[in-house]
Parts: structure tokens; C-alpha cells; sequence
């Protein structure tokens, strides 16, 4: 009986393991009928080595991208130079750029700048010379700044007005020289500007507002020519002509007198000559009247008359 009975539980093991065995193929397939083709594999408890490194080279990538977004181009430079040193080895002496060669935009503006541009100029533009053309459109080149500094040497130095100086009014309502703010006694001059540029020579016909005193300064050697504007020009003339006019005046005046001073003479010479012409002949009227009878007219017929009417239209 014992040994039967050993057997019946033996049996019932192999078939529990049987049907375990059963339901996890079941479910294996199930799992794989299922599966989604971008779902991902099960794992167990235990995460697997190489997907955890995976994931630990992704979330490190994350946050070096986020970093390295987060600085501006030196910052990662640096952080790039550090980490070559780091992982190589070298100095940072090796890796510090000679700044002998750096230029800003002012420093290609005033190696490419012109006083003024011609056509010639323009051609073979490069992008120095397009950005120091650019500057010199928004120049303003009404009147002009100088330098007066070497007025003894007669050597002069003339440049445009920039915005900030037209609104504060240098160079036109001050004085254009660049060491004076003076307001009063200004004056505008107009000079004939040589220069070298480039190598080549070239004139420019600027203007000017002065002081009396920079204006000495400016005519120390030669005086140049002064532009006086219209309202100025108009008043210089007037006052020059008014002595003119007033001699043709008084010589006009002068001339109307005598002419009718003459006028006056010569009527009253002219009257009297008539009546005495008059007088004569009324004295003589009076006496031949006084001398014997009239003398006899012949009065013609209405015929003869008509005769000699038509006798004149037939001729």
C-alpha cells in the first residue's frame, strides 16, 4: 500500500509541472502574438549590463548638451581647451592666440574710409570697403569739422559731422573748430581742401563756420574766400547803391530844374513872340481895311459849279 501510494504523488508532480510548463508557453506566445513591433523587450528584475550603460551614456549626453547650450561661444571654448589639456596634456601657452593681426570695425573703417567717394571707388567692392561706405552715407557733409592745430604750418585738418554734432549744432551754429564751443561773431569760409588718400592726391571744396579768432587762424596765411548769405549780399548792395542813387537823384533833380527853367524861358519867349506876331497882324488887318472898298468876288452859277464837280471825276 505504502508503495502504491508513493507513486500516485509522484505521478501528481509530473503532471503540475506538466501544466506550469503549459501556461508559460501560453503565455510566451500570447506575449509575442501581442507584442507591438516598437514596444520593447521584458526584462527581469535584474536590469541587463549593456542596457544600463545605455541609459547611463544617454542621460550623461543629455546633460552635456544642456550644458554646452547654456554657455556662449568662449565659455565653450575654454571648457574645450581645458578638456584637451586634461585628456593630453600641454599648456595653455600653447594655446593663446597672438592678437597682433585682430582688427574691430572702427580699426577697418579708418584703413578703408574716404573723404569723399567717387565712382571709381565704388568698383571691386570687398566687405571693408562696403562697411566703411556705409559709415560715410550717414555722415552728414553740409559743413565740416577742422582741426586747426598746425595753423602755422598751414596744414589743416577737415572731417564730416556725425549725428550727435548736428543736434547739438557744432560746426554750423558753434564754431567748427573741434577745441572751440564759441556762438558768437561766426563766420562762413569756404576752402578749396588738398589731400593725399590712398596714395593719390585729391581737392575738396568744403565750408566752414568760424569764430573771429579761428577764422584768423584759418586766413594766417592767405585769406580765403567768405560766404555771406543772400539776405547779407542784398544789404552790402543796397548800402552800396544807396549813394549812387542818391547823386542820380539830386543830378536828376538838378537836370528837371534847369530843363524847366529853359522850358519856362523859352514859353515865355515863345508867348511873347506870338503876340507881337498877333499885334502885327491885326495892325495890319486894320489898315488895309482902312484903305478903300472890298473887293468884288464873282459868284458862281449852281451850273458852273456842278460842271467843275463832274469835270473832277471824270479826269
Amino acid at each position: 500500500m505504502h508503495g502504491h501510494g508513493g507513486y500516485d504523488s509522484d505521478f501528481s508532480d509530473d503532471e503540475h509541472c506538466g501544466e506550469s510548463s503549459k501556461r508559460k508557453k501560453r503565455t510566451v506566445e500570447d506575449d509575442l502574438l501581442l507584442k507591438k513591433p516598437f514596444q520593447k523587450e521584458k526584462h527581469g528584475k535584474v536590469v541587463h549590463k549593456q542596457v544600463a550603460a545605455e541609459l547611463l551614456d544617454r542621460e550623461e549626453a543629455r546633460n552635456r548638451r544642456f550644458h554646452l547650450i547654456a554657455m556662449d561661444a568662449y565659455q565653450r571654448h575654454t571648457k574645450f581647451v581645458n578638456d584637451y589639456i586634461l585628456y593630453y596634456g600641454g599648456k595653455k601657452e600653447d594655446f593663446r592666440r597672438l592678437g597682433e593681426n585682430d582688427k574691430t570695425d572702427m580699426d577697418v573703417i579708418r584703413e578703408n574710409h574716404r573723404f569723399l567717394w567717387n565712382e571709381e571707388d565704388e568698383m571691386d567692392m570687398n566687405w571693408e570697403k562696403r562697411l566703411a561706405k556705409k559709415y560715410y552715407d550717414k555722415l552728414f557733409k553740409e559743413y565740416c569739422i577742422a582741426d586747426l592745430s598746425r595753423y602755422k604750418e598751414n596744414k589743416f585738418g577737415f572731417r564730416w559731422r556725425v549725428e550727435k554734432e548736428v543736434i547739438s549744432g557744432k560746426g554750423q551754429f558753434c564754431c567748427g573748430n573741434k577745441c572751440c564751443d564759441k556762438k558768437e561773431g561766426l563766420k562762413s569760409w569756404e576752402v578749396n581742401f588738398g589731400y593725399t588718400e590712398h596714395g593719390e592726391k585729391r581737392n575738396a571744396l568744403v565750408k566752414l563756420r568760424l569764430c573771429q579768432e579761428c577764422s584768423f587762424k584759418l586766413n594766417f596765411h592767405h585769406r580765403r574766400k567768405e560766404v555771406k548769405s543772400k539776405k547779407r549780399k542784398d544789404k552790402a548792395k543796397k548800402d552800396s547803391e544807396e549813394p549812387t542813387h542818391k547823386k542820380s537823384r539830386l543830378s536828376s533833380v538838378e537836370e528837371t530844374s534847369k530843363k524847366k527853367d529853359k522850358a519856362h524861358s523859352s514859353s515865355v519867349k515863345s508867348e511873347s513872340s506870338v503876340n507881337r506876331n498877333s499885334d502885327e497882324e491885326e495892325s495890319a488887318s486894320e489898315s488895309e481895311l482902312w484903305k478903300g472898298p472890298l473887293p468884288e468876288t464873282d459868284e458862281k452859277s449852281q451850273e458852273e459849279e456842278f460842271d467843275e464837280y463832274f469835270q473832277d471825276l471824270f479826269l
